[in-house]
């Protein structure tokens, strides 16, 4: 609405209009990657959900999408851009994929967001999923009793510290194994987090 004014105020001559205010006039409110991206992000969290898997038909062209659209729009620089992003939304979670945290799915998807974000945008969206994902984490372990367990198990870890001076980490248990969390919902809902305070596109 307030875009459509400003606008119909434009074209009608009205002068007192700040350049800033006729930028943000022209600019379209939710422009096609936008939607592309969040569509994405829904059909991962949802396969997520269903099925534990993000299919490499989902992610591959995603990235794919995300090259072409930013090299269409700066050439040489959007390829750069958008590659680069690609390379830090893989690195990002490469490492906690490693050592069993998330899947290969996981990884590629942050990989995609990179391709439409690029690096600093994906490397914020990978800050609020972190955030987004401990948050989920501890619900669910709450929701499955879980919760009391798992502090027990890292104060004897602090305890250990204090009195040998060394990092002894002691693994879950397989109890606390049980509850499946679907990491791509946190990486849906980091990601849109993101675009909302911190849009990228």
């Amino acid at each position: 609405m307030l875009r459509g004014v400003l606008l119909s105020e434009a074209s009608g001559g009205t002068t007192g209009l700040s350049p800033r205010v006729l930028h943000l006039a022209e600019t379209p409110v939710f422009p096609l990657p936008f939607i592309l991206l969040t569509a994405v992000l829904i059909i991962a969290a949802v396969n997520d959900i269903r099925l534990q898997k993000i299919p490499n038909w989902l992610t591959y062209p995603a990235m794919t999408v995300g090259i072409i659209y930013h090299t269409g729009l700066k050439g040489l620089e959007g390829f750069i851009f958008s590659w680069g992003g690609i390379g830090v939304g893989i690195a990002v979670l490469i490492g906690f994929y490693l050592v069993g945290g998330t899947g290969a799915g996981d990884v590629k998807l942050m990989g995609a967001v990179g391709g439409f974000l690029g690096p600093k945008g994906v490397f914020i969206a990978f800050l609020c999923t972190a955030i987004v994902g401990g948050i989920y984490a501890i619900l669910l372990m709450a929701l499955h009793g879980f919760l009391k367990e798992t502090a027990k198990r890292y104060i004897r870890i602090i305890k250990t510290f204090i009195l040998t001076k060394n990092i002894i980490y002691a693994p879950p248990t397989q109890k606390e194994k049980n509850p499946k969390l679907c990491y791509g919902v946190a990486i849906a809902v980091g990601t849109i987090i993101s675009l909302a305070f911190f849009r990228s596109i």
